[in-house]
């Protein structure tokens, strides 16, 4: 497994909490470098990934799978069924369910949608979900107050969300995401902050939130981590991945509670996976 000062590798504690690797990552629907986004997702030794972009038209399940063996994965969910979001993971990860969201569209602009499970690692249970919000503002915003919902929806007991939020740390979208979880980076920073682009990182448009319980041990973009090359980060796609090392505390059967006092109830397409 890759190792770095101050980001653990994935396990289970004596007292039952996981460690958990988690990547969100951008992969422009593949239509970079394939062999090295397998090699920066591999080195990267995720328990789950949180993919943005993936494949989504002709044959998008067989590429889906393609990226998944060649980066010692499994598929989860999501890609074609979600416009865009998908979940990976190790086989460590039992999965309890998932469900693929898509978002009420606006005339013009792309379809959006989430990739959503619950899975169990050791004793720990986490509902996981990967966004890639819209480049509009006023419906990233509602996109934004949306997925707040759809996470309290998974009545899981602690929950992780990776993504493209098309959104800077002060955008209004990323604070309201920020407000009601915690931002991983800003919680425990390790590694890369800037995101966007990977020849000239400047904005720190992806990221990594979770639900209160859920302690955040590093998370940022790997740079410097054995195995991820430098030239591969460029050459696989024209995001910077980031990854998490979280621990989870074990048990739980209930909901998380989330703060959603500004949020109105809307109706969502969904597909069960």
């Amino acid at each position: 497994m890759a190792e770095h000062p101050g980001l653990p590798a994935s396990g289970t504690e004596e007292e039952g909490s996981a460690i958990v690797r988690v990547l969100s990552y951008n992969i422009r629907s593949m239509r970079d470098d394939r062999a090295a986004l397998a090699r920066v997702i591999q080195a990267c030794a995720p328990d789950l990934v949180l993919i943005q972009e993936a494949p989504r038209f002709f044959r998008w399940r067989k590429a889906a799978e393609r990226l998944a063996r060649a980066a010692g994965l499994v598929y989860v969910t999501g890609g074609g069924t979600t416009a865009g979001p998908m979940i990976l993971s190790t086989l460590r990860a039992h999965v309890e369910r998932t469900e693929d969201v898509l978002l009420p569209r606006t005339p013009g602009l792309h379809q959006r949608g989430f990739a959503t499970a619950v899975v169990r690692l050791g004793r720990a249970r986490l509902g996981v979900l990967s966004c890639h919000l819209s480049l509009a503002d006023q419906e990233r915003y509602e996109q934004a107050g949306l997925l707040l919902e759809r996470l309290a929806a998974l009545e899981a007991p602690h929950a992780v969300v990776g993504g493209d939020l098309n959104d800077r740390p002060e955008g209004r979208s990323f604070r309201r995401v920020a407000g009601a979880l915690t931002d991983g980076w800003a919680a425990k920073p390790w590694g890369g902050e800037f995101t966007s682009t990977p020849l000239e990182p400047r904005q720190r448009i992806d990221a990594v939130f979770t639900t209160d319980g859920v302690e955040v041990l590093g998370c940022g973009v790997p740079h410097g981590l054995p195995g991820v090359r430098e030239a591969d980060l460029q050459a696989a796609s024209d995001h910077l991945p980031v990854l998490a090392a979280l621990r989870v505390p074990a048990g739980g059967q209930g909901g998380h509670a989330l703060a959603l006092r500004d949020l109105r109830p809307r109706v969502l397409d969904r597909r069960t996976g």
